[in-house]
């Protein structure tokens, strides 16, 4: 019997006066071969593996380059963007996940505005091949841009929770990556994942290290700063953003960073992000429908709120993540990975995969979907792009339709209940206009 797949995240959780942290371990593996890439890869601009293929119309071309603008993300012609999309898993574990395949459902069918790349520095990450993890990142850029995506590149640092205990190597990969791609308009940088257990002076001293390094390469990227207490802006620390607001990082075009975990992370923390958006720019570049360890029962009640308060003040997100962990928190089914899919539809996901496709098709910047794929399910009379409410069918949590020019969602089995007529609390969820 094959061995289980490596743990995602060991969190354990910490309670400390009204709070509650999350702290992420995970054992330190040996990355596959696989996982790392050729040694001898050298990037292009004009792509690698599918240099053929043109760069796919999408929220690049709509908004070109990003930039901070007061506390908002705007685009090139300064409208506020609100990007949405998924973050891979470490790439040591689940390369195989991040296939052509894919990464053409996630940005076409899904609709992602963005892919986060998450490379482990330690957790047999890039401190053990940082030619071969530098090579595969440089790939999964430019996938990305040829699906016409933005891309995060994540230095996931984790344990040690110092951003400072790895300087010197961020140095290194952040000079080569921005070297590589300053030429792009759709690449951001996340410095430093989630710092924990050091103050909020040692992670802006570090920040303040590292951005001069990607800017004297890409003047103009935006750099995402990891906060105190796992990227909880130090709620998870004892603390709250004020530290930020008193000691910012010296640097502009700059975001910082917040994560959270719904079935743990709940009020405190979420009203300490409502508070901290009205005084920094913020991005949540990881979040989970689940417990802070990444599994666990889903509380997508909670998780909703959190994504009408970033709905409301326009805050960018991605979802933790694209993989076939068996953990709840990975979206697709154990060994959709190995069998390369199938990756479009439902079909291979877990609840929470089925729920954050449905988020990221409806929410922030998501193009449309391509109206000619036969993957999509045939729209109503009405010009919903979902199949029409019919009064014989089955329906279950998630499932959507179109009904009389409006989409609905099913919030638990139905039969013959019509849209629209089951009241606010009733089985049927009104999203919107088609």
């Amino acid at each position: 019997m094959a061995p289980p797949p490596p743990p995602a995240r060991g969190r354990t959780v910490l309670a400390a006066a009204a709070l509650v942290g999350a702290l992420l371990t995970v054992p330190s593996l040996t990355a596959p071969a696989s996982a790392q890439g050729p040694a001898d890869t050298t990037p292009t601009a004009s792509g690698t593996g599918a240099a053929a293929r043109e760069a796919a119309a999408g929220p690049v071309e709509a908004h070109g380059r990003l930039r901070v603008c007061g506390l908002k993300l705007c685009d090139e012609s300064g409208d506020t963007v609100q990007l949405t999309g998924m973050s891979s898993h470490g790439l040591q574990w689940y390369g195989d996940c991040l296939t052509d395949g894919s990464l053409d459902a996630l940005a076409h069918d899904w609709g992602a505005d963005v892919l986060r790349v998450s490379m482990y520095v330690q957790e047999g990450g890039y401190e053990t091949d940082p030619r071969g993890f530098t090579d595969r990142v440089h790939e999964l850029i430019e996938e990305g841009t040829e699906r016409g995506m933005y891309v995060i590149v994540d230095w996931h640092m984790l344990t040690p929770g110092d951003p400072n205990h790895n300087t010197d190597l961020a140095r290194t990969f952040f000079s080569e990556i921005a070297a590589a791609h300053a030429g792009k308009d759709n690449v951001l940088y996340e410095i430093a994942n989630e710092p924990h257990g050091v103050s909020w002076d040692a992670i802006r001293s570090y920040a303040e290290e590292i951005i001069p390094v990607v800017r004297a390469e890409d003047p103009e990227a935006v750099v995402l700063v990891g906060t105190r207490g796992w990227s909880s802006l130090g709620l998870s620390e004892g603390s709250d953003h004020t530290e930020i607001t008193a000691d910012p990082v010296d640097a502009d075009n700059i975001m910082y960073v917040f994560h959270f975990y719904a079935a743990t992370h709940g009020d405190f923390h979420r009203e300490g992000l409502r508070a901290a958006a009205r005084d920094l720019p913020l991005f949540v570049t990881e979040f989970g429908t689940q417990e802070a360890t990444g599994d666990g029962p889903d509380d997508f009640a909670s998780a909703q709120a959190y994504l009408d308060l970033m709905a409301e003040e326009r805050i960018s997100w991605v979802n933790w993540n694209f993989s076939d962990d068996f953990r709840s928190g990975a979206v697709f089914e154990p060994g959709t990975c190995a069998a390369d899919g199938p990756w479009t539809g439902t079909d291979s996901l877990k609840p929470a995969g089925e729920w954050i496709r449905d988020r990221i098709r409806e929410s922030g910047d998501a193009p449309p979907t391509d109206p000619t794929d036969p993957t999509e399910p045939p729209t109503d009379p009405d010009g919903c792009e979902a199949p029409a409410w019919s009064s014989g069918e089955v329906y279950t949590g998630g499932d959507r339709v179109g009904h009389g020019g409006r989409l609905y969602e099913a919030q638990w089995w139905t039969s013959g209940e019509e849209p629209g007529t089951t009241g606010e609390w009733g089985v049927w969820r009104d999203v919107g206009a088609c």
